[in-house]
């Protein structure tokens, strides 16, 4: 007798659901993806107990017909694809066909729907199986309600994590979607207390700043680039508005958000030295492509994506990053600034122009929720006369408000909901933040390499590390080990690449000795080697010697800076002779500054001053850290009380 049988419908359908619905985030992203695909212009998202009790999803979309209630909960039942070229063309969100029937073994469902032409429907099942399918009053849309999620499959309902990581997750969900999605007016409600509410009025900047908060949002810059096959757009903040992962990143294809290792890396590689090491930007980037470059095919929750000529879009992220930064002044202004609390019946509203006022179908949505959208967040900023025309982003204020202090909080991050920023911004607390300095009017001069930083007056050093210099607007610290450290950066970073016309033989060779495996790699790669100047020659067993070297590797620290290079070798999967040379260009740098806690004279710091206006990035270190901080006269007085 044979051993293979056929699985009946509710077994292979809890199998599906393994795949698709991992947990009450992964119900909430199939049928929110399912209302934007009906056409959905507002969608209410409403849970309790992170979803494990409750998960109710309500829209305005076009709702479903009478005769395909039924078949949609049917696996492989769908209205997105009809043959197999629809397949490799995909322009909605979902195109399984399993979500529904997915979500319904796993769970007790009541649907409503209606196409707002005559009676609608009410469909409840149970564990997968129909239990009622009758007429029903409905407006027009769809609404679901879920219950019980797992309650039938006890052993993934142990696997849960806490309330609070739930609802991290389900936030998450949402934000991305709200993001991928301005034209769409969303709100969710978790036990009764509101989380988000975006106005959908297709300004992806005030979902920004719904999300991030206000001060965030004035720190993102627009990022946009074109290619034969890609156009990307979306924001990016600034160098010093950081956190500790790769979960602000959020990325786009086609109004799909996607999670690609290759793009993230591509966005930071754009930063390159603006950014500490370990520190992350935040990125909203979405990238419109021809359906046929990308196969979203190839993982059950689509969250994971195959990309056609993937090097090129890579590089036009990455390049496009970095032209955006080339042209910015990143001198950060410290200051300190007390936040004040708000009534609750405060708002604001972020008014970026006049194109963006609420359009008369944003005034239709309010109205169905018989309620005014919120607030981004209850803090405006104080307007300084130096910043009046350089923020990007203006707030007006509403009625019966009161102008009250900003704090942007740029070193606090939420680990678990990376979208929390209003949340951290609301502590009470006073903090010593970084804003960006956008007025080129304030360093008098343009854009241009050399006047990207103002002509500065050095009035002394504080404890041989950091040196003190003025002019007409205010006070500037500098890191004089930063400074150096960039200047000598952006040297050997050309140097490196002109290794064989400078060449110092050494009176004695320096020996290295290696293990077996280690030496074969490293003859097999010695030709990249002698491109960032270590020629090495072999001298018995796994050993090598090394007679001469470049003149301009820094003294007394060649046979350091050669281990360090080969060590560099070797830990690459992949050998990039770019990114070898960057490593190399880093690391002599760092050995070859001013060290700290050493004396300059008043000649070598306006020495390095001067020097420091000629570089192309002045602003930070090759490591990320912060070159140049600037106190201006504003905030001087302000500290001193001569302002209140």
């Amino acid at each position: 007798m044979g051993k293979i049988i056929q699985l009946d419908d509710a077994l292979s359908n809890k199998i599906a659901a393994g795949e698709v619905v991992e947990r009450p985030a992964s119900v909430v992203k199939e049928l929110v993806e399912n209302s934007i695909d009906a056409g959905s212009t507002v969608i209410e998202i409403e849970v309790e107990e992170a979803g494990l009790a409750k998960i109710r999803i309500t829209d305005n979309g076009n709702g479903i017909e009478e005769e395909d209630v039924l078949l949609a909960f049917q696996r492989h039942a769908t209205s997105k694809i009809k043959n197999e070229n629809d397949l490799f063309r995909i322009r909605t969100l979902g195109f399984r066909g399993e979500a529904l029937p997915s979500v319904a073994s796993v769970s007790r469902l009541e649907m409503k729907t209606s196409t707002g032409e005559g009676a609608g429907n009410r469909l409840v099942i149970e564990g997968g199986k129909v239990e009622t399918f009758e007429k029903a009053s409905s407006r027009r849309g769809t609404d679901i309600t879920i219950t019980d999620l797992f309650f039938n499959t006890p052993a993934r309902l142990k696997y849960m994590k806490t309330i609070h990581t739930e609802l991290g997750n389900i936030t998450d969900v949402v934000n991305r979607l709200a993001l991928s999605h301005p034209e769409v007016a969303f709100r969710l409600i978790h036990n009764e207390r509101k989380l988000l509410q975006t106005n959908g009025n297709g300004d992806v900047r005030q979902v920004l700043a719904s999300i991030y908060g206000l001060g965030i949002a004035k720190q993102l810059v627009p990022i946009s680039g074109t290619s034969l096959d890609y156009k990307i757009n979306g924001f990016a903040s600034m160098p010093e508005v950081t956190r500790a992962s790769r979960n602000y990143i959020s990325t786009m294809i086609n109004g799909r958000f996607i999670k690609n290792y290759p793009l993230a890396k591509a966005i930071q590689e754009g930063y390159h030295t603006l950014l500490p090491i370990g520190r992350f930007p935040i990125v909203l980037l979405n990238i419109e492509m021809d359906p046929l470059l990308v196969d979203v095919n190839v993982h059950p929750s689509k969250m994971e994506v195959r990309i056609s000529k993937e090097a090129e879009l890579n590089e036009l992220v990455t390049t496009t990053i970095k032209e955006v930064f080339k042209s910015k002044i990143l001198i950060p202004t410290a200051y300190t600034a007390v936040k004040k609390d708000a009534p609750k019946e405060e708002q604001t509203s972020l008014v970026l122009d006049e194109g963006t006022r609420p359009s008369p179908s944003t005034e239709r949505k309010e109205l169905e929720w018989n309620q005014p959208a919120p607030a981004a967040t209850a803090i405006v900023q104080e307007r300084r006369p130096w910043l009046e025309t350089s923020v990007e982003a203006t707030i007006s204020k509403l009625p019966g408000q009161s102008v009250i202090e900003e704090t942007v909080v740029t070193d606090t991050w939420y680990e678990t909901n990376p979208f929390s920023e209003s949340q951290a911004m609301s502590d009470g607390s006073t903090t010593t933040s970084v804003e960006p300095n956008f007025d080129s009017s304030e360093t008098g001069c343009a854009a241009s390499s050399e006047s990207r930083v103002p002509r500065l007056y050095p009035i002394g050093q504080m404890h041989g590390t950091y040196i003190f210099a003025q002019n007409e607007n205010g006070l500037y610290i500098i890191d004089q080990h930063a400074a150096q450290e960039r200047l000598k950066y952006e040297y050997f970073r050309e140097k490196v690449g002109q290794v064989q016309s400078e060449l110092q033989e050494m009176l004695v060779p320096i020996t290295f000795e290696y293990s077996t495996d280690e030496f074969l790699k490293i003859n097999e790669h010695q030709a990249e080697l002698e491109k960032v100047g270590v020629f090495l020659e072999e001298f018995g067993l796994n050993s090598f010697i090394v007679r001469s070297h470049p003149q301009w590797f820094p003294k007394g620290e060649e046979k350091q800076i050669i281990e360090d290079m080969i060590e560099q070798l070797l830990l690459m999967k992949k050998v990039d002779i770019k990114k070898l040379r960057e490593e190399a260009a880093i690391m002599m740098s760092c050995k070859a500054s001013i060290k700290a806690n050493r004396h300059l004279r008043n000649d070598e710091i306006q020495a390095l001053l001067d020097d420091l206006r000629k570089a192309s990035d002045p602003f930070t270190c090759p490591h990320g850290r912060p070159i140049i901080v600037h106190y201006s006269v504003y905030e001087m007085e302000k500290m001193f009380k001569r302002v209140m």
